[in-house]
């Protein structure tokens, strides 16, 4: 593996967004939200979405200079336009906006539409927990490539949400999740660096389980969380429908069911859905974030099956990885290296993470 610190990782990532055109502050805020990502260990949203964006750019119009604004407004909600504009930024400021509304009125809901991928949900949620707020996040996304539980066509897409809450010891409650299996960044991955995905991932175009990850990104179908209607698949179907609801059915963003559904001929109109909820609408804050923290701690404590594996609380994984890559810099593939510093020559982006070879180790 290559590795870097933090603040390169981060420069790297701003350096490929200005060059396609996005302004300097919009693309440190669309760094941060990849970077963070990356040093929590969750790699399917990290810089390697560069990837991907560089390929939907060269396919489909991308407004990198957009204008978020306010279409409706309330003391509690608002929904807001993206202006056909990546997500990383203007999810940032609807997060902010339900956060300041939560502040003063109890709870804030912000809409989105009109907007595209914003990487992990977790960064969002996380925000408002730092605030000592209750948060939840859900978006919808570019890809169609999940069937409804039963069904032989792809419906859906991976359609992540996010819960998180405030700890009295500052391990805030963070749940991430897609609503498949594994996120479609963790193929996407797979495909980069060359190697097979494990058992479960996904299906062939024909519906039949496979290792190749090429085979699910191209026609193929990952699978939905609980895998099939007798192993629990239609609950995975389930969140995915809430989702959906909550983040283009409210906005007004483009049905994923919609032939049109990214093919739109300006934008990517995805939708998004943010909520904040301060619990001292209920008991003090104190008092809640304790009890937050005694109910992790508890959880925590239950013996395990294997010592070497302690039962863990949803963000421990991702803090402990934090923690690690805080001190030893934060670990890249080679082919991901390879691919990055191809899309920042021919971007004419600078080139920051340096020669691969001298930082393998």
């Amino acid at each position: 593996m290559i590795v870097h610190d933090y603040q390169t990782h981060e420069d790297q990532a701003a350096a490929i967004f200005e060059a396609w055109g996005m302004p300097a502050e919009r693309a440190r805020a669309s760094a941060q939200v990849l970077s963070w990502a990356d040093l929590h260990g969750i790699e399917s949203h990290g810089i390697a979405m560069l990837v991907e964006y560089d390929e939907r750019r060269k396919s489909r119009p991308i407004n990198f200079n957009p204008a978020p604004r306010v279409v409706k407004e309330t003391s509690i909600s608002a929904l807001l336009d993206g202006d056909g504009g990546l997500g990383h930024a203007t999810a940032t400021q609807a997060m902010d906006i339900a956060i300041e509304k939560a502040a003063f009125g109890g709870v804030g809901i912000v809409s989105v539409r009109n907007s595209g991928h914003f990487g992990a949900l977790g960064f969002f949620t996380t925000r408002a927990a730092d605030r000592g707020l209750i948060a939840m996040a859900a978006t919808t996304v570019f890809g169609v490539r999940v069937p409804p539980t039963g069904g032989s066509q792809a419906r859906l897409g991976t359609d992540p949400w996010s819960f998180a809450a405030p700890s009295a010891d500052g391990r805030h409650f963070v749940l991430d999740m897609a609503t498949t299996t594994v996120a479609s960044g963790k193929v996407r991955n797979k495909i980069v660096e060359g190697q097979q995905m494990p058992p479960g991932w996904g299906f062939d175009p024909s519906g039949r389980p496979t290792l190749d990850p090429s085979q699910v990104m191209n026609g193929g179908f990952l699978s939905p969380l609980g895998g099939s209607a007798e192993s629990a698949g239609y609950k995975g179907y389930g969140l995915a429908a809430m989702v959906n609801i909550l983040s283009s059915c409210l906005s007004g963003s483009t049905l994923i069911t919609d032939p049109m559904h990214s093919r739109q001929p300006y934008g990517l109109d995805v939708g998004h859905f943010f909520l904040a909820l301060d619990p001292e609408l209920f008991r003090p804050l104190d008092e809640f974030k304790a009890s937050v923290s005694q109910f992790s701690d508890d959880l925590r404590a239950t013996p395990a099956v294997d010592p070497e594996r302690p039962v863990l609380v949803a963000g421990d994984p991702e803090r402990a990885v934090r923690a690690r890559r805080s001190v030893e810099g934060i670990p890249i593939g080679p082919g991901l290296h390879r691919r990055l510093k191809e899309i920042a020559e021919e971007s004419g982006a600078r080139w920051l993470f340096g020669d691969a070879m001298s930082r393998a180790g």
